[in-house]
């Protein structure tokens, strides 16, 4: 096997003196053992801008992360910085995770921005994502990065980048970011020299500014003060979670948080479990056991960078089960929007935004308090965006989506999961002093609006033929939609790259009124919604599957919930992704 032509100038570029020896090493090392296929993978791109920002494997090469990826990345973003904003002084912030290099990238990044004149306000020590976001606004910043791959494996880092509203860049900047990065032909062009004197540390005079905004959100302080007791565990899975979120606990009025040790110490090689995802329960099993032994009311768990939440909670068995990210986005829904309406803080042009792979439970408990909902794309930045939009006209309460992310309050313009955390603590605090455990709630929320039951299934494809073989499925089923899903008629397709709803009962054409995106969507004739969305973020395609019993009382709930989950499976047998 060899290389082709293309891969081959791309491989030869990056054994010259432009970059270090180091990395000239690795490459020739993998020439030398004939590993052509990693060699292929690390070379047959230019790590680009998805949905979350700048991701890869850490290592040499144009589709790995590393200095020279980010420098690029970085040196562009600063092209862009000032033809976008001539004449002012510019201001970048920039955060880090636990990640292996993490550090050593912000350090890189904040030498770069300094040197091509722009003023940095770099964090002293890790700190989560939705402070970066926090902060970029605080201080009036222009933009502002983080250094995280989020919650993927460890061999993982990435780059995301924000504009001056706090939010995940959006066209056209994300793409006109991407153009100044392809200007920069040579790594020659990155101005790697920083300018000290333009680096500004930053850290605990802004977490008690955030620590003060977040304050504002809780809505029953006097049922925290009544149940300041409850016996929360935490874990923040080796990750920066461990930087505020006890911290946020105790601002609200919780006396009880413990703490996971052998999670507590942030680590980039996540020694204790194999991926640092709050949505695998392996991820959460140190959790859930000492909270099992000390008798706990409920478990919370971040990610590394702590922009996602876990939960988990007892069943009616006292069984500890985890939420999925339906059911809490779902239950802090209705806690908000109960909570406020309790204590007259409701106001008429309220709005709670959730994306169009979430429950749709949601929008059913908006239309109940008579507060407006929306549904965006998949992805924090357009809930950002929407909010932006309305900004002065309307109020944002809450939202969320079903992959962990939750926002309340607009202060912060990214799913923050350290102000998720103490919300979802009150709110179990709040059932607690009306004498329910937080999984009863969620029954009670379910036999009040009908039950609905999501799941997911993720394939992933690695490598430049995984990524071909994910736009072959997703043609496919354009190609060839189907007429019937499980024996199910389907009765309306959902096109997000064209724009186009098709009813299939009257053949009427309509628009999805949002951005394009790779999504498709079957809803079926008993209101079954089956959806298929490549990740930008990941070399997968996501199946989501939602199905929705009657359930009038919550003695129903597990045979419900069981005839629901059959439903999936049936669904997912006949479209043959098991």
């Amino acid at each position: 096997m060899a290389l082709s032509p293309d891969i081959q100038k791309t491989v030869d570029s990056w054994l010259t003196p432009d970059y270090d020896a180091q990395t000239q090493l690795a490459i020739r090392e993998m020439v030398a053992s004939g590993h052509y296929e990693a060699l292929t993978d690390a070379f047959y791109r230019t790590l680009e801008f998805g949905t979350g920002g700048l991701r890869g494997i850490m290592g040499p090469g144009s589709n790995r992360m590393n200095r020279y990826t980010l420098g690029m990345a970085t040196q562009g973003l600063c092209n862009y910085l000032i033809k976008s904003f001539p004449g002012q002084e510019i201001k970048v912030a920039i955060a880090h995770d636990s990640r292996n290099n993490s550090a050593e990238f912000a350090q890189i990044a904040a030498g770069i921005f300094s040197a091509n004149g722009i003023t940095v306000y770099l964090f002293d020590a890790l700190r989560p994502t939705p402070e970066l976001s926090f902060t970029i606004r605080e201080l009036g910043c222009q933009s502002g990065c983080v250094i995280t791959a989020s919650h993927n494996p460890k061999e993982y880092n990435g780059y995301k980048v924000y504009w001056n509203d706090g939010a995940q860049v959006v066209a056209p900047h994300d793409k006109n970011i991407i153009d100044e990065v392809t200007k920069i032909t040579s790594v020659g062009a990155v101005k790697f020299e920083a300018d000290q004197s333009k680096i500004i540390s930053i850290g605990r005079n802004m977490d008690a500014r955030y620590f003060a905004r977040a304050r504002q959100l809780s809505i029953d302080p006097a049922a925290i003060q009544r149940q300041h007791d409850l016996k929360i565990v935490y874990t923040p899975i080796h990750g920066s979670g461990i930087a505020l979120v006890p911290g946020l606990l105790q601002e609200f009025g919780f006396t009880n948080v413990s703490i996971v040790d052998a999670q507590a110490t942030p680590d980039g090689n996540f020694p204790t479990v194999q991926s640092p995802n709050p949505e695998e329960k392996s991820a959460m099993q140190l959790a859930l056991d000492q909270a099992q032994a000390q008798n706990a009311d409920i478990v919370l768990a971040t990610d590394p960078d702590a922009d996602r939440v876990g939960v988990g909670v007892k069943n009616n068995k006292g069984e500890w089960v985890l939420l999925n990210g339906n059911q809490t986005a779902a239950l802090l829904t209705y806690y908000l929007l109960s909570a406020r309406h309790r204590a007259g803080q409701a106001a008429p042009n309220d709005f709670i935004v959730y994306t169009i792979v979430t429950s749709e439970i949601i929008g059913d408990i908006a239309r109940q308090y008579n507060i407006k909902s929306y549904q965006t794309l998949t992805g924090f930045k357009y809930i950002a965006g929407l909010i932006r939009d309305l900004e002065g006209r309307e109020t944002y309460v809450g939202g969320g989506e079903e992959s962990y992310g939750y926002l309340i309050g607009d202060f912060v313009r990214d799913k923050d999961a350290v102000s998720a955390c103490a919300m979802i603590a009150e709110m179990a605090a709040v059932a607690k002093d009306q004498g329910r455990t937080l999984y009863q709630e969620m029954v009670h929320m379910y036999a009040h609006y009908g039950l609905y039951v999501e799941d997911l299934i993720s394939l992933t494809k690695k490598g430049m033929r995984g990524a071909e073989e994910i736009q072959e499925m997703m043609a496919q089923l354009r190609a060839t939609p189907p007429a019937t899903i499980a024996g199910l008629k389907v009765v309306e397709i959902r096109d997000y790259k064209t724009g186009r709803i098709h009813n299939l009962t009257t053949g009427r054409i309509s628009e999805t009124g949002l951005e394009s995106s790779n999504v498709l969507q079957f809803l079926t004739e008993d209101g079954s919604k089956i959806s298929a969305r490549p990740s930008g973020t990941e070399p997968k395609i996501k199946f989501y599957f939602s199905v929705k019993e009657p359930l009038h009382s919550a003695v129903d709930y597990d045979l419900a919930t069981r005839l629901a989950k059959e439903k999936i499976q049936a669904i997912i047998a006949d479209m043959n992704l098991q």
